[in-house]
């Protein structure tokens, strides 16, 4: 528009001075009397010429608007795909014994940045996502899941990854699991009933809670446009929510974790007793969020930049892989519920291509944490290692309760095919992303997130990005990685029980000391425990420790306040 306004500016200035020297254009002249004093030209001549500027401008205009709508724009659109509970090991791009195909992430790895090195905040699922939307480290907020009706993990001073994109024009969207809190309107007290571990323990019935009301406190307070899913696959309540409404209130209620008119296909089902739409199927919770998200990006363009969080409730228990899906690998039912999975990540990579957004999106991919305890019995059964050459599992300070594949592709930005083993968190996607679409971190955003830009650059890099992580699922472990070293303060990164089957197995032993140090370039299965020969390096790792999880312990992350700058 600013080029047009020159254009016609140029136009009226050569057609009023050609001639005439000294002349004030912008001083008011009749127009007769300045064209007479210009060019002493017939007056239907001059109509003439002011018509063709007329004319000649709102063309320009009319042209230009027209073409600034076509444009699209350069701003890249943001899909984030988060998997749940799949390990390091069950893609089969990085493990050459893998018993699983994953045709579709094989191929996004070939046009992505592959981070070798890369870590989820915590060995559990609610706490990571947390970390991964605020780009903070989940132990300054809490270190266990949100339960069944549990509070928002969020306070209403967080600042999240979707509030400063929105803040940067994106529209925003979740679809798939939550597992990060409700704000409930209970009408009862728990009105229901059940064994747990031979104990009477009270659940809230579908009579316990208000269906029609909004459910405040969930992804729309969290800075997106957007939502779609049923909360959590294995927490009440089973039920469709669109933004922060119910489709369907529940009128049942799931009793017992014996899913009544279905069959588990591994493992148990997991589920929390808590109401329940009648006739709810689990079996159709992953082709419905898929059919959605498809749905979704189809409805975007390319004028308006867009953030999906796509989060998926797969290969997460209950393993319950579609009919079609059984069969399809040679690592269980697990392995063909991680078929399935690849298959609605390249459904949802299809619909970017065939929308015509494939060349201007940043596709992230990464997993929550590390994979279920059913993982020992599949490495045992299958010979399929969900956990790649990693110690341990979900929940664990080992490094495979942690140790995730991420995957970032940036067409003509981020070499396909390159491999980074840099250290990096998922937590630093949000500095990373703040730095792309130029919006400025205040100083209690984002707090212990570090720019991943120049890595994916390909620059070469002096020093680190990311000198050290602190490693952490409870409140008891805690692991310290700076550089090639990793201090755990324990005997044992276990949470999840190795049993002794698996660990003949892997050959692996136990230590004794009262802590463990490993170098993990030279032993990334963490057999070597260092700890008694380097007693100097365990006192500083354990002193940068302590102070890291002091560090930046800002006020605002403690209490509700107003969200600065936004």
């Amino acid at each position: 528009m600013k080029n047009t306004f020159r254009i016609v500016f140029f136009l009226m200035l050569t057609t009023t001075s050609f001639g005439q020297t000294n002349t004030n254009i912008f001083q008011y002249t009749e127009p007769e009397t300045l064209w007479t004093k210009v060019l002493p030209i017939p007056l239907f001549m001059k109509k003439i010429s002011i018509s063709l500027i007329a004319i000649l401008a709102m063309i320009l205009i009319g042209c230009t608007d027209n073409k600034k709508s076509e444009e699209p724009v350069t701003t890249p659109n943001i899909v984030i795909i988060y998997a749940d509970d799949m390990g390091y090991g069950d893609l089969a791009y990085q493990n050459p014994n893998s018993k699983i195909p994953t045709p579709n992430l094989d191929k996004l790895a070939a046009s992505a940045m592959r981070f070798t090195n890369a870590h989820s905040s915590s060995g559990i699922c609610s706490p990571s996502r947390y970390a991964l939307l605020t780009g903070t480290y989940h132990w300054r907020r809490q270190h266990n899941i949100v339960n069944s009706f549990g509070e928002p993990f969020f306070k209403d001073s967080d600042v999240t990854l979707p509030d400063i994109l929105k803040e940067k024009g994106y529209k925003t969207a979740c679809i798939g699991k939550w597992h990060l809190g409700w704000k409930w309107d209970f009408i009862n007290e728990p009105s229901g009933e059940y064994l747990k571990r031979g104990k009477p323990t009270k659940f809230y019935t579908a009579k316990d809670l208000d269906w029609d009301r909004p459910v405040s406190g969930g992804p729309l307070d969290r800075g997106f446009d957007y939502y779609f899913g049923d909360g959590t696959i294995n927490f009440p309540p089973y039920a469709w929510v669109e933004n922060d409404k119910f489709i369907q209130p529940p009128t049942d209620n799931l009793e017992s974790n014996i899913y009544p008119g279905f069959k588990v296909k591994e493992g148990s089902w997991e589920f929390r007793p808590g109401p329940m739409v009648k006739n709810w199927n689990p079996y159709e919770v992953l082709p419905t969020i898929s059919k959605k998200t498809v749905q979704w990006i189809g409805e975007q363009n390319s004028n308006t930049p867009f953030f999906l969080y796509f989060a998926l409730p797969s290969p997460h228990a209950p393993i319950i892989p579609n009919d079609e899906f059984d069969g399809t690998s040679d690592a269980g039912p697990y392995g063909d519920f991680m078929v399935q999975t690849d298959h609605v990540i390249g459904r949802v990579l299809e619909a970017l291509k065939q929308n015509g957004l494939e060349e201007n999106t940043i596709v992230i991919f990464s997993s929550d944490n590390g994979p279920e305890k059913y993982a020992f019995q599949r490495g045992e059964n299958y010979g399929h290692f969900s956990m790649g050459d990693f110690r341990g599992l979900k929940r664990d300070v080992w490094e495979g309760g942690h140790h995730v594949p991420m995957l970032i592709k940036w067409p003509n930005r981020i070499k396909g095919g390159s491999e980074s083993n840099a250290l990096v968190s998922q937590i630093d996607i949000m500095a990373t992303l703040a730095h792309i679409v130029d919006y400025d971190l205040l100083r209690h955003e984002a707090q212990d997130s570090h720019n991943l830009l120049p890595i994916l650059k390909g620059e070469n890099i002096e020093s680190p990005v990311r000198k050290e992580m602190v490693h952490n699922t409870y409140e008891n472990k805690w692991g310290l990685r700076q550089g090639d070293w990793l201090y755990i303060n324990s005997s044992s990164g276990e949470h999840s029980p190795m049993p002794e089957s698996f660990k003949k197995l892997r050959n692996y032993k136990d230590f004794k000391s009262e802590g463990l140090l490993f170098n993990m370039k030279n032993d990334p299965e963490q057999r070597i425990n260092l700890f008694a020969e380097y007693p100097e390096i365990v006192k500083e790792l354990n002193s940068e420790l302590n102070k890291l999880r002091t560090l930046h312990n800002d006020p605002l992350l403690k209490k509700d306040t107003t969200k600065p700058g936004l």
